[in-house]
């Protein structure tokens, strides 16, 4: 008689090992390239940048291979790439602007990698349930709240470019948004798998659509009302967008009720004309939309035109990396880095970026679909989501789909905010997909541990 036993997945640590060998080398064929077509000689820090993206990455890979053997073998590699190409484009824009010294950010920005990592490997470490993180709903919630509140504070909140979203700690500044958002997603996650039979009971009907129950709109409200608040006085249209469309599509995952997304859209909607009538920092925004290239816009600024041109300019194959003009923009290195790219590496290019981060999102949506929780599920929803919207609202700012809100595209731009609450974002998600991966114990296995418990009682 045969015996049936658990299917048993191979853990495809050797695959991402591969992967992200690869992933190093072409990084490192990019810094290069960078410094062949700029100063036609051989970069002489090549070996050290590369022993120390090496060194980071591959560090990763072992604490994956101790506390999370299954978990996805795609996602590491991929923040890998992206992070080091950041790396890349920052370098070159360096040596186009002539920086020395403390002015360098390169280096800056690769102390913040590291530590990114570090803090990402300890999550993995520490975290070795993700339904641990269920307990700390409502602190999460408390913590992501404040989070959003210090820029407001009158000593170290700082204001750039007409939005509130900063906080200065001596040298360093800090975006707490960031950190923010994964926090206020895990409370999402833990409050709607407790809530969700309620909220998805059907009231009324319009136009074949079952709506919700009027007393069961409160949640929706609150957080409609946190977000317009996080756009009046901070001036963040990004944030905000960011923090109310991550809890309907999770409201929608939840309960899977259609009307939810339709309540959502028509609020944004009122919250954000809103804004544009009363808020100066929008309708500047709105205006640059609408027409970059007018007089008035450019009586403003010339920044979204610039960008453009830059794009249109790179073409389908782009001018190559270290030949363009990204440097002609404001904050290239930043908010604009996807035109940088765009330049230099042309449509192809960019969408081949693009699609790294389609990969990754679908591999935390993979997770969402293997984890055998509801709350794993909505918190690998609401982080992927979170993640593809980010990208969506800066490649759709700088492209002119909705006006700029001065977000930073994840581990390609220039900040350490970005990278600690990526990164950490990534491990989280590698440890629901270890969790979604890893196969259950064989019933002989668990009737035999079953059966030495008991007799240790009975001996007891």
């Amino acid at each position: 008689m045969s015996t049936v036993t658990s299917f048993r997945p191979r853990t495809r640590r050797n695959v991402e090992l591969v992967l992200l060998l690869l992933a190093i080398a072409i990084v490192l064929v990019a810094y290069l390239d960078v410094g062949l077509a700029m100063g036609g000689t051989f970069p002489p820090d090549l070996i050290k940048y590369g022993f120390g993206l090496l060194f980071l990455s591959v560090g990763f890979h072992l604490v994956l291979r101790w506390r999370a053997a299954y978990a996805d073998p795609l996602m590491l590699p991929i923040a890998t790439l992206l992070n080091g190409l950041g790396l890349v484009m920052i370098h070159r824009l360096d040596l186009a602007y002539g920086r020395t010294g403390s002015k360098l950010l390169e280096p800056k920005q690769l102390m913040w990698s590291a530590l990114s990592v570090l803090i990402a490997a300890g999550v993995i470490v520490a975290l070795r349930d993700h339904r641990q993180l269920r307990r700390f709903t409502f602190t999460a919630m408390a913590v992501g709240l404040g989070m959003l509140l210090l820029p407001l504070l009158p000593v170290i909140g700082r204001s750039i470019n007409g939005s509130r979203i900063w906080i200065g700690i001596g040298p360093l500044s800090l975006q707490p948004a960031e950190i923010a958002k994964i926090l206020l997603v895990i409370f999402f996650a833990g409050y709607l798998v407790e809530t969700r039979d309620v909220l998805s009971m059907v009231g009324r009907r319009f136009l074949g659509i079952g709506l919700p129950r009027a007393r069961d709109l409160g949640p929706i409200l609150i957080a409609w009302l946190a977000s317009v608040a996080v756009l009046v006085f901070q001036g963040d249209l990004g944030m905000s967008l960011l923090f109310f469309g991550v809890f309907v599509a999770m409201l929608y995952v939840a309960t899977e009720r259609r009307s939810w997304i339709a309540i959502g859209l028509i609020l944004f909607c009122a919250g954000s004309y809103f804004a544009n009538l009363v808020i100066q920092h929008v309708q500047v925004r709105v205006l640059l939309w609408l027409d970059p290239f007018g007089p008035k816009a450019l009586a403003v600024s010339d920044q979204l035109a610039k960008g453009l041109m830059g794009m249109a300019q790179g073409g389908l194959l782009g001018s190559g990396l270290g030949l363009g003009h990204p440097q002609l923009t404001y904050f290239p290195e930043s908010d604009f880095i996807i035109p940088s790219f765009g330049e230099e590496l042309g449509l192809v290019g960019l969408f081949a970026l693009l699609l790294l981060y389609v990969l990754l999102v679908e591999r935390g949506l993979r997770a969402a679909l293997g984890v055998r929780d509801g709350f794993g599920k909505l918190l690998a929803v609401g982080l992927s989501f979170s993640f593809a919207l980010q990208c969506f609202v800066v490649v759709g700012g700088v492209t002119r789909v909705i006006p700029l809100t001065g977000m930073t595209m994840p581990f390609l731009s220039y900040g350490g905010s970005s990278l600690l609450a990526n990164w950490s974002l990534v491990a989280i998600l590698l440890r629901i997909s270890d969790q979604s991966r890893r196969p259950l114990p064989d019933p002989e296995e668990l009737a035999a541990a079953s059966a030495a418990h008991t007799q240790v009682v009975r001996l007891q």
